[in-house]
């Protein structure tokens, strides 16, 4: 069972204030600016064995996630439509804290978040997933592993399955006497996706709110809030996590800074996907 290391990693009182210091001078022990994201590397294809992946790096932070298509059936409630299911692992080599075992409830919530901003956002078109309606479907399986746990997993969990979903392929359907099968020797297309999601996390530390915090500002934070977008930025998810408190000002103040940085992160998942 993992543990998330947020609360874990105990910062010494006097490393804690020399943070908090640089905050009063709008920088971070990084160099960046309060409202910077880390560097991001996306690197398409990178299990080979998947129908779709991505390794995403966000600083020090490293996720990757895969999809495996299957033909299935429908869920009763939605015949016309076929299957996401999302899973997210925190692997035992990610973090000193994480041990093996079944996701806990760390990596249900992520797990959870990711699913809901992709779904809330129709990023994918679920309804163009239906081979024969009410009777088979496409379920997308699409599974994310925290490789290394630098701070801000959500982002990174949330870029990387978008962009293992853009990645993925779709191959043909042949029907025989014994029903649908897959033909794995020929590529038909891509997953019918609509359009890209991001979510942008803000620690609130002190009386700062500050974007995508690393592991260090994670472990002094007060809480954090998260807001996933889609281009037309409009809101599909809002999580927040910590045992602090935010006022309606901090929200509002915190959710004007995501906004502005959406429109950023979503030029530059755009410009590394190629869409």
């Amino acid at each position: 069972m993992s543990s998330t290391p947020s609360n874990q990693n105990i910062i010494p009182l006097i490393k804690k204030e020399s943070i908090v210091s640089l905050f009063e001078k709008g920088t971070r022990q990084d160099g960046r600016k309060l409202t910077d994201y880390r560097p991001l590397s996306i690197t398409l294809d990178y299990a080979k064995k998947a129908d779709g992946s991505a390794l995403v790096k966000l600083g020090t932070t490293m996720v990757l996630a895969g999809t495996k298509l299957e033909i299935d059936k429908p869920y009763e409630d939605t015949p016309n439509q076929g299957n996401l299911i999302v899973n997210v692992e925190l692997l035992p080599l990610a973090y000193e804290t994480f041990e093996p075992g079944p996701p806990d409830e760390n990596a249900i919530e992520l797990a959870r978040v990711v699913d809901r901003s992709l779904r809330d956002s129709k990023a994918l078109d679920l309804t163009k997933l239906v081979i024969e309606p009410g009777k088979s479907v496409w379920t997308v399986w699409l599974d994310v592993y925290v490789l290394d746990y630098g701070g801000n997993v959500l982002d990174a969990c949330t870029l990387a399955s978008v962009a293992a979903l853009y990645n993925t392929k779709v191959y043909k359907v042949e029907q025989d006497s014994n029903g649908f099968r897959v033909n794995k020797n020929e590529v038909v297309g891509k997953l019918p996706l609509n359009h890209p999601v991001v979510t942008v996390s803000i620690a609130k530390i002190d009386k700062y709110l500050i974007v995508d915090p690393d592991l260090d500002e994670e472990s002094i934070m007060d809480t954090k809030v998260s807001f996933s977008y889609t281009p037309d930025l409009k809101i599909v998810g809002i999580q927040k996590s910590g045992k602090g408190s935010m006022s309606l000002q901090d929200i509002d103040q915190a959710e004007n800074t995501a906004r502005l940085v959406a429109v950023k992160l979503l030029e530059e998942l755009k410009k590394q996907l190629g869409i």
